[in-house]
């Protein structure tokens, strides 16, 4: 399996914030992340920054459509230059199915990365929309399902991390938001968080960091702290 890589989350509301954060993490970031809040503000305009610090863009959308409409915006993104593209597993099977195929189709250089329980439910949300047993369970379940329609990179917390990938084997990518370092291991809305070094040996290949990056008086040195725990973790599996 490939070494663990930081993936910076750019979840600021203007192009010029977002390109500052990119320009201070570039040295310590693996990929960068454009989410729906800097997308809705700049557009493709976003994934441009991609090339300008010559870092490949996880392209968060979280895309959750009918299979046409899914498809289609793959293909859009797929051309924007996206390493990897999000959607909702529960999306079902037609969608998931689709989504891979149109991307192997625009040249397989888009990965589709299907996202299992944000990070932000427990068991007690998921009871109240009516899905029974656990956070754990309903993560394998959602997998399970894209992994058959061709799925290979999943979004999962780093608490199911392990689960996925005792079940999935080396063969799938997984993608773990949620994430503090080790010295600010704060949750804020997020419920289901661990540090960076222990999502690593939970079996993590992309490790997602946001605000324990973006809201520290310099990002750039928080980015070098978490790359090198992530760095230390890899090494020791090594």
């Amino acid at each position: 399996m490939p070494r663990a890589g930081l993936v910076v989350a750019l979840d600021v509301s203007t192009l010029d914030r977002a390109r500052a954060l990119a320009s201070a993490v570039r040295e310590s970031a693996a990929m960068i992340k454009v989410g729906l809040e800097l997308y809705i503000e700049a557009g493709p305009q976003s994934m441009a920054l991609g090339a300008e610090f010559d870092l490949p863009v996880m392209l968060d959308l979280k895309l959750h459509d009918i299979p046409e409409t899914v498809e289609r915006a793959v293909a859009r993104g797929s051309s924007l230059g996206a390493r990897l593209l999000t959607l909702h597993a529960s999306g079902g099977a037609a969608m998931l199915r689709r989504a891979v195929a149109r991307a192997e189709r625009e040249g397989g250089t888009t990965e589709i990365a299907a996202v299992t329980v944000l990070t932000s439910f427990d068991a007690g949300d998921l009871s109240a929309q009516g899905i029974g047993g656990s956070v754990v369970d309903h993560v394998e379940r959602l997998a399970r399902i894209a992994w058959t329609e061709g799925v290979r990179t999943f979004v999962c917390s780093p608490h199911e991390a392990v689960v996925l990938r005792r079940v999935l084997g080396d063969g799938a990518s997984l993608v773990t938001p949620g994430v503090r370092g080790a010295s600010a291991p704060g949750q804020d809305d997020q419920k289901r968080t661990m540090s960076a070094a222990d999502a690593v040996r939970s079996g993590a290949r992309w490790i997602v960091v946001g605000r324990p990056i973006r809201d520290a008086p310099d990002p750039g040195l928080a980015a070098r702290a978490i790359a090198l725990e992530i760095a230390e973790a890899s090494g020791s599996l090594a």
